[in-house]
């Protein structure tokens, strides 16, 4: 018998957000900074200073930030579990008559969603209430360090991509190819990100561009209007 297989993204979308998060923000601090600090005249190497403090910066900073934001998140998670615990302990038929109530509510006959809901009682009562009753999964649960480390991670990456391109371009156009080069990777991030989540690409893509083109373009008059020959 051939098995139906489908595919979902619901498994990845934790890992998903903060690493596509992390690389957007990466590339687009970065390269921002780096476009302001040459559209200002500096040196190659006052660019790269400033380049790199940012990218070690922004890692540690968005990495700190992920796992508090992931930690509260779980740490509600958690919270619903010992609630959901206790009250089944103290309150078994309540609870029954809950998940009774959600079933019929999705279109079961009392009598079915009667057998519906012990059957999963029997099987993994906590489960059933975590899953049905507060949309809890084991595939969603929050994992802070994961996060943290995924998000530092691809910030690091995105960042990166700017450095190289200021590395490589000739002094007199270094804003330009370093800005041209990371609108480039922006978009291509933003299709590929919606195509990992299962939405289009060329929206993903536009949306990403547009934007950052217009902080692009911020920074870079920020360092022409405070510019001055280093």
């Amino acid at each position: 018998m051939r098995r139906h297989r489908e595919r979902h993204v619901g498994d990845r979308v934790g890992w998903l957000r903060a690493a596509v998060l992390g690389a957007n923000d990466g590339i687009l601090s970065t390269a921002g900074l780096v476009v302001g600090v040459a559209s200002a005249d500096a040196t190659l190497g006052s660019v790269m200073v400033a380049g790199v403090a940012g990218l070690v910066a922004g890692a540690l900073s968005m990495a700190t930030g992920e796992y508090v934001s992931v930690s509260s998140q779980s740490d509600a998670e958690k919270a619903e579990r010992e609630l959901e615990q206790h009250e089944l302990a103290t309150d078994a038929h309540g609870e029954r008559e809950e998940l009774v109530n959600i079933y019929v509510g999705r279109g079961l006959d009392r009598p079915l969603a009667e057998q519906v809901a012990d059957k999963l009682t029997a099987h993994d009562a906590l489960g059933a209430h975590l899953r049905d009753e507060l949309g809890l999964t084991e595939q969603q649960r929050a994992r802070p360090l994961q996060a943290a480390l995924a998000s530092a991670l691809s910030f690091s990456i995105g960042a990166a991509l700017p450095l190289v391109a200021a590395l490589l371009a000739a002094p007199a156009h270094m804003a330009l190819i370093v800005a041209i080069a990371s609108l480039i990777s922006l978009a291509l991030l933003g299709a590929v990100a919606a195509r990992a989540g299962g939405a289009p690409m060329l929206p993903g893509a536009i949306r990403v561009f547009l934007w950052s083109t217009l902080a692009m373009i911020a920074t870079a008059a920020i360092g022409h209007l405070f510019g001055v020959n280093a």
